[in-house]
Order: structure tokens, then sequence, then C-alpha cells
């Protein structure tokens, strides 16, 4: 189900009648107040959210959701308004499109969102039967000091309380530890993470590979694992094991 998040009702209806009429059942609420209401009692599969609405907005909704749910976000903002897009990248939004924008657009970007989210699911189903387990017993992707735990979607280090990951750092992370060592465009990466084409001045991969640096990094503006790669995109430093968490 998807959550339409916008103060305004007529969005909020013709959007929920459009993708109803395209087989996606759709909730809806009119402010932050009635969305948190609304995530905690229902699940959901992504979230549309607009940007500017009255009390709480969405970017502070977004921070929110990005903490406490691994739900996919799609911002819509003002048209032109690229602070608002790089910032709502920063605290944890999948996707963003501006108003006004074809219905047809962001239908077609929240089918890519759940095809990719269905894929991430069979993918991690996968390396949980072949490879990795849960926190307290089996095989985990280990680099360094940290372990990635695909099932629980969580890195951590012996001894140390776990790190959750977003749905994006998540696939961004296995991403990397599948190439370990190789050079990887930005391009690449974003259609790992979004599958969308990546614009001459999208940014978006570089928010992600922020945000991720700040989790597994000791000094992120010093990289020792996500390593940039001038003219080429970023590549993985560290060798990537298989091991026991038992051992």
């Amino acid at each position: 189900m998807i959550l339409i998040v916008d103060d305004n009702s007529e969005i909020r209806e013709s959007l929920c009648e459009y993708l109803d009429g395209n087989s996606l059942s759709c909730d809806s609420a009119e402010n932050a107040i009635d969305a948190r209401k609304k995530l905690s009692n229902n699940k959901y599969d992504l979230i549309i959210l607009d940007i500017m609405m009255p009390g709480e907005d969405g970017l502070s909704l977004c921070r929110y959701i990005y903490e406490n749910y691994k739900i996919p976000v799609i911002l819509l903002t003002a048209k032109g308004d690229d602070t608002d897009k790089i910032i709502g990248l920063e605290v944890g939004a999948d996707d963003y499109l501006s108003k006004p924008f074809n219905p047809r657009e962001l239908l077609a970007r929240v089918k890519a969102i759940l095809r990719r989210e269905t894929i991430l699911q069979q993918n991690i189903k996968q390396q949980n039967s072949h490879e990795t387990t849960k926190h307290e017993g089996g095989d985990l992707y280990k680099f360094g000091d940290w372990f990635l735990n695909l099932d629980q979607q969580e890195i951590f280090k012996k001894n140390e309380p776990a790190l959750e990951l977003s749905t994006g750092e998540a696939k961004l992370l296995l991403t990397f530890l599948d190439n370990p060592k190789k050079i990887l465009t930005r391009d690449q990466l974003l259609d790992a993470v979004s599958n969308r084409s990546l614009g001459a001045f999208d940014r978006s991969i570089d928010n992600h590979i922020s945000r991720l640096r700040k989790k597994i990094e000791d000094d992120p503006k010093k990289p020792k694992y996500i390593k940039t790669v001038w003219g080429g995109g970023y590549s993985f430093g560290a060798a990537v094991f298989i091991e026991n968490s038992e051992t």
C-alpha cells in the first residue's frame, strides 16, 4: 500500500484515484501528525511525501521515517528548488519529483522503486540462504571490523551495538561488497540504488555515499572503505570476507 502525505486535498484525492486506477492500493494523510498515526498502525510499501506542509514539514517527517521505518520515500518538491532536493536525499529520501509533475512519471517512479524493492528482498533471501544468516549465528559479510547482516539490514562490530541501514544504504553497501576493489561509476551506483538514470547535475548518489560513510568510516573525510576515484566514481577499498559470527 502507498501512503500519500499532502495538505492539498485535491492532490491527495487525484493521486489516490490515479494510483488505484493503476492497480496500486492507496491511503492518504493531510499532515505529518496524521501520517505518524497511520505509520504506527499500518504497513506501507512506499510513501509519497510533500515537502511544503503546515506544521511539521516533509523534510522533518522524512527524517523520522528514515530513522524509524524502512520505507522508501518519494519527495514532492517545489519546482527548481535544488536545496530541498539535496536536503531530502540527505535525510533519507529515495527519489524526488518537482511540482507540477506528470502523474505518469510519478507512476513510473513508483513502479520502479517497488520493483527494485522486490528484487532487493529476493536478493536478500538468496544471500541469506547461501551466505548469511541472523546476527546470532551464521555467515555474514565482513569488511574491516564491520559485519553486514542483510537479514536484519544492519551493520555491527563485535561487542558493539548494531547500526540500522536504510534500504538505500543496504543496497549501496551490498553493491560495493559484491564488487570490492572495482571502480563503480556514479551512474552504476545510482541505478543499483534507485533504478533511474543519472542527470548531468544529479548529486543524489554522492549524498547516499556521504550518509553511508558517516556510519562505517572512522573519518568520513578520509575514507578507507568507500574511496573516491576522481573522474571515475567510487571504489570499495577493503577486502570482503564471509565469516561465521559464532567463530
